[in-house]
Formats: structure tokens, sequence, C-alpha cells
């Protein structure tokens, strides 16, 4: 008899919503867990962990951090671990125009980054601000840094360099919908970053997220992220796309 060991674990706890600056609580944090395993013919592992939170420094600031950890396996051999911090500091958010600062650090194991980091600054601007709907547009500019372990890209011009510096512009896009009555939540962060003096060299994300209310503090997500890095080390794919179920957990 062919004797197969299928064990299939999911944890999909989104224990995180897209958090608004612009709210009055001084305090908000949020806890993302989501874990899938496979056993026998193929053995897969993957783990992903995510924290938000946004407090209130001094008067009139919002200072916002973002963390993220993804590790995947696959037949016991490591696919991915990647790092994300996403720091902002916001000086009025109330108000329908409002300046931030940022900072970036990120690691990727797929993708051969050994780190990367930007540091910028910009504004946001409320297109929408209501309770249950709300919608922003933010332009900045950053500087980045990005030391890769290999030294073959896909455009050769940037062969040799293990280390590409350059000046960025970004556009965001970040919003969020209560529909039908509140019995549907759509969200969506959306992003698109070229390069300023490079023009082979920009990436964008799209990050886009349906959920359903069960009870007033939990809902069932459907979510779903699609990334491009124009710049990869050579035989590497371009894009990636996810797309995940769970479930919102949150305090607030």
């Amino acid at each position: 008899m062919k004797k197969i060991l299928y064990y299939f674990l999911i944890s999909p706890i989104f224990l995180s919503a897209q958090i608004n600056e612009s709210d009055t609580l001084n305090v908000k944090v949020s806890l993302s867990i989501t874990g899938f395993y496979q056993g026998g013919n193929v053995e897969t592992l993957i783990f992903r962990t995510k924290t938000d939170l946004s407090f209130k420094p001094w008067k009139n600031w919002v200072f916002k951090n973002q963390n993220s950890y993804v590790y995947q396996e696959f037949g016991k051999e490591k696919a991915d671990e990647d790092i994300l911090s996403l720091n902002l500091l916001y000086l009025n958010p109330e108000r329908k125009i409002y300046p931030f600062v940022l900072g970036f650090v990120s690691t990727n194991f797929r993708r051969e980054i050994d780190l990367r980091y930007l540091l910028g600054a910009g504004a946001t601007f409320q297109i929408l601000n209501k309770k249950n709907h709300w919608l922003k547009f933010s332009i900045s500019s950053e500087y980045e840094q990005t030391e890769f372990s290999k030294t073959n890209f896909n455009y050769s011009e940037y062969d040799g360099n293990q280390s590409i510096n350059t000046f960025r512009g970004t556009i965001w896009v970040n919003g969020k919908y209560n529909l039908l009555k509140k019995k549907v939540i759509l969200n969506h962060e959306i992003y698109f970053q070229p390069s300023l003096e490079q023009g082979n060299n920009f990436r964008w994300q799209a990050d886009v997220g349906l959920e359903l209310p069960i009870w007033k503090f939990l809902n069932f997500k459907i979510n779903y992220r699609h990334t491009f890095e124009s710049i990869v080390i050579e035989n590497q794919k371009q894009e990636d796309r996810f797309l995940t179920f769970g479930f919102t957990l949150k305090s607030y």
C-alpha cells in the first residue's frame, strides 16, 4: 500500500489592517502571522509575520512603523528569508496636506539582496477622509542603496557592481472603503518607484485586500499582491504574485 504523509496546517491570522495615520487614536498596534506546512512527497513550509505600530511621540506628530519577516522552504531547501522595516514620521496628519520623512531597510534572500535602505521625505494629500472611507495620494523622493550578493544582472550595464545607488521618486496611492452597508471592506496600497537617474531602474507594487466582516473585531480577508522590479540578478524573473486567505483581527 502506498503510504503518503500529508500535513496541511494554516494559521492565517492577519492581526493587521491598514492603519490610517490621520486617526485620532494615540496608539494603534497590530500583529500578523500566517503559516503553511505540507509534508510527504512534497514538503513545504511557509511562515510570515508582520507588525504595525502607530503612535504620537509629540503633539501634532505621528510615527508609524511596519516590520515584516518571511521564510519559505521547499523540499527542505530555503527559498525565501526576507526582512522589511518601514518607518515614517508625519507632521500634522489631520490636515489636508502634510509632510513626512521615511526610512526603509530590507533584505531579500531570493533576489539575493544583502541589504537595501532608503532615506527620504515627501508629502501626503488627503483626497477623501471620512470615518469609513479614505483615499490618500503621496509623493516623495528618496536616496537608495542596494547591496547584492552577485554582480551579474539582467541589464549588462550594471554588471560588476555589487552596489547600485540612485535617487528615486515615489508615487503612493492608499485607500480603504466600506461597501454594501459595511458588509464588504476594500483596501489598497499601491506605489510606483522610478529612479530619477536611470531610466531602466524602477519598481512597482499593488497590494489589494477584500474583507468580509464576521464580528466587530474579526474579518475574513482575501489579499492579492503583485510586485515588479526591473533590475534583478541574471535569469531571475522580474515579477512576483501572491494570493492569500486569512483573517483580520483588530482592536480598533
